[in-house]
């Protein structure tokens, strides 16, 4: 028998007792509730965007694969949980990738692609504006993009972070100086 507890069907005997033990929290990091999942909408690049619906696939495909996996040892023995040394971990991935999946509706629910605005100014810092500056002497190149697409290492730098909202409304040719545990100075080179 099944029950809806937190926004997810519990089934597993193991689950339901440990449910039954305290109200919902996160328990070794298996549960995630619907009432939490924030509301808000997510600016992807288009790049973004196609890269979190292809893991929302890979995701309902292995989740697809699990529950057969679960369903043959089940339908082997009484209690699988007991017996199977192989069940636990599938039962964990299977937890894993449901809340990822969860997740990943939300962000790609509450999508909105960030486009090249044909009325603004091409001349400031936006969201998914793409600049080049000047960085102890040389050039680097990044994109302001939202905290789920930030990549540094990649060239992509969030909006939240102190140097994106530091260059978000700035000009090419400005200096912006950001200030953490060191103090650094970014000239906007270029804006694209």
């Amino acid at each position: 028998m099944s029950s809806l507890r937190g926004g997810f069907w519990v089934k597993d005997y193991k689950i339901k007792k440990i449910l039954a033990q305290k109200p919902l929290k996160k328990k070794r990091g298996f549960f995630i509730s619907n009432k939490n999942m924030e509301k808000k909408e997510y600016h992807l690049t288009p790049e973004g965007y196609q890269r979190y619906k292809e893991e929302y696939k890979n995701l309902k495909k292995a989740l697809k694969e699990n529950k057969a996996k679960i369903k043959e040892i089940r339908d082997d023995l009484w209690r699988p949980e007991d017996l199977n040394p192989d069940y636990e971990p599938i039962e964990s991935e299977l937890i894993a990738n449901e809340m990822k999946m969860k997740e990943l509706e939300n962000v790609l629910k509450n999508a909105k692609i960030i486009r090249k605005q044909k009325d603004s100014d091409p001349k400031i810092v936006t969201l998914g504006t793409t600049v080049v500056l000047e960085i102890s002497g040389r050039a680097e190149e990044f994109t302001i993009v939202e905290t789920l697409e930030a990549n540094p290492t990649l060239g992509k730098i969030s909006n939240e972070s102190a140097v994106g909202k530091a260059l978000i409304g700035k000009k090419a040719g400005e200096t912006v100086i950001v200030q953490s545990n060191t103090k650094a100075s970014y000239k906007i080179k270029k804006i694209k």
